[in-house]
């Protein structure tokens, strides 16, 4: 259970204790951001300590491990900056790699405390949670079920945001405002030679408007967010029939914008990536509790 509550701990600062400016100038507010880390970590170690492991000593499970996890997320964060600074015109797919190992740096970070000051082996947090997706009728008590949906959907909504943004990119700020494309098409004719009947001499105009429109980016957010947590749910009741009046709906409403193939091909990647992440970590929802 402590594992569980240091990864939502870690994911709560991660991802809703930063604003955009934050994360768009992470160097300068670096130490705002480990000081929400702390913050977090003394609260769950606190209660783990009183509610826990009471009679135990303070320093050695309570304030040294916050400390520990608050100067590893430091260096794992300054050591990032730096890379990103580094190599700041790679691709898409290589900022998702920075993303993604730096996560996986900062969980191994928490498995390490729990070993260190709680004797809870990595070895043992792998095994069981190996038995619970692969042997039938292995469960979890309660709670952890609870904290284990909590992650799942943290997971599955704003990590998987982020996720697709950076593999999205930046969209010109034309596609972020397309709305449609339109053709219309004006014929004229002339009749040549109407004693002969050679037939008609005519001239024809085709005009093409292209729709733009202000988004509010929100809508678009919550509407992900939605989507993921529907394919998460009818993922774990096997429905997937219904994924795929997810995907139609979504067609339908951009339909217009469809036309122009840019916006066509950002679409079909993020509504891709959205329905796999969702399935994912619907199967592994469905793993753990069933």
């Amino acid at each position: 259970m402590l594992l569980l509550l240091l990864i939502i701990a870690h994911l709560l600062a991660d991802f809703y204790l930063q604003t955009d400016e934050m994360v768009r100038e992470k160097q300068k507010h670096l130490k705002k951001h480990v000081l929400h880390h702390f913050t977090l970590y003394f609260a769950v170690l606190g209660l783990f300590w009183f509610y826990g492991s009471p009679g135990k000593g303070v320093l050695e499970t309570w304030l040294w491990p916050a400390l520990f996890l608050t100067g590893t997320h430091f260096i794992i964060d300054y050591m990032k900056i730096k890379l990103v600074d580094t190599f700041s015109k790679v691709g898409n797919l290589y900022k998702l790699s920075y993303f993604i190992i730096d996560q996986i740096l900062h969980l191994a970070t928490i498995v390490i405390t729990c070993q260190l000051f709680y004797g809870i082996k990595a070895r043992s947090v792998f095994n069981r949670l190996m038995e619970l997706v692969t042997v039938e009728g292995a469960t979890m008590d309660t709670m952890s079920e609870l904290l284990s949906i909590f992650v799942i959907l943290i997971f599955g909504t704003t990590v998987s945001g982020h996720i697709i943004r950076i593999l999205l990119g930046s969209l010109p700020g034309q596609l972020l405002s397309f709305e449609g494309k339109y053709t219309f098409q004006n014929n004229l004719k002339e009749d040549i030679y109407p004693e002969e009947g050679y037939g008609d001499r005519g001239l024809s105009e085709e005009y093409s408007y292209m729709i733009f429109n202000k988004h509010d980016l929100s809508r678009g957010k919550l509407i992900g967010y939605i989507e993921r947590l529907l394919v998460i749910l009818l993922t774990f009741y096997h429905a997937y029939p219904a994924i795929a009046f997810i995907v139609t709906a979504k067609s339908i409403a951009r339909f217009k914008q469809l036309d122009d193939r840019d916006w066509a091909e950002y679409f079909l990647l993020g509504t891709l990536t959205s329905m796999f992440l969702g399935l994912a970590f619907g199967i592994l929802l469905r793993e753990i509790l069933v």
